[in-house]
């Protein structure tokens, strides 16, 4: 009896604790986030195809990664761009505008501006490199980057040397959703300060429609008188608007 006993208790003995540990670890993988892994995969597929193949959502997640570590982003990035209706909408926000999304915290929003900041600011380096003149379309992509989004009118004088090259890019009001006071003597005493040969002015409006009111055009007329006088030329006035960059030039106003 003895012999037999232990040979018996020698024998292996089931692993009572292993099919609890089993279910509880099959358990805890079928309990895991469907977005977890979705990160590496994102950037890894931008890393293959390209940023530029990402549609806005996608690209704006990417970006929402460095201020927001943890959790799944693309429910917010799809909201920030219904709020705001497009990419350039969620950059061109307002940091309180940005907060005002749930989710959205003081470093998801100035991580935002950034982004923001650093367009417009090499949208200004590319049309400085050259005369304005000559380089157009960069001027046309830097206003709209700078001003098309804007929540508030805003007035801004573009001041060019004899050579039409940029001296300064100076914003010279600041209004209301539909107005910003323009002063044209304002506008040309700064020019003469800069010894400004030329100036070109710009500003958005928030609505949507860059198209000139009554008011846009008779505002203009005179600063062209103004400047006639003192002989600083007023090459453009450009209106900057979600919907495209009007210039009175192009439209036969000037």
């Amino acid at each position: 009896m003895d012999a037999k006993f232990a040979v018996e208790d020698a024998s292996p003995q089931p692993d009572l604790w292993a099919a609890p540990a089993r279910a509880a670890k099959a358990k805890t993988a079928s309990d895991k986030p469907h977005y977890l892994g979705h990160r590496e995969r994102l950037r890894d597929r931008a890393a293959d195809a390209g940023l530029s193949a990402l549609p806005d959502y996608e690209l704006l997640e990417l970006y929402l990664f460095r201020a927001i570590p943890r959790g799944d982003v693309k429910p917010l990035a799809k909201q920030l761009l219904a709020r705001f209706g497009s990419l350039g909408g969620v950059m061109g926000a307002t940091v309180e505008e940005l907060k005002s999304v749930r989710g959205v915290g003081e470093t998801a929003a100035l991580d935002l501006k950034l982004a923001h900041e650093a367009a417009v600011r090499l949208g200004r380096e590319a049309v400085g490199k050259r005369p304005v003149i000559s380089s157009w379309s960069a001027l046309l992509a830097y206003v709209k980057t700078a001003l098309a989004h804007e929540a508030r009118e805003q007035f801004r004088v573009i001041f060019l040397d004899k050579k039409n090259a940029l001296i300064a890019d100076e914003v010279m009001g600041k209004g209301t959703v539909d107005h910003a006071p323009v002063y044209p003597r304002e506008v040309m005493r700064r020019a003469l300060e800069l010894s400004a040969s030329a100036v070109i002015l710009v500003h958005n409006h928030p609505g949507g429609d860059p198209a000139p009111s009554v008011a846009d055009i008779d505002m203009t007329r005179q600063v062209v008188e103004a400047g006639r006088a003192l002989r600083i030329t007023v090459h453009d006035h450009l209106i900057a608007a979600r919907h495209g960059v009007a210039s009175f030039k192009a439209l036969g106003l000037l």
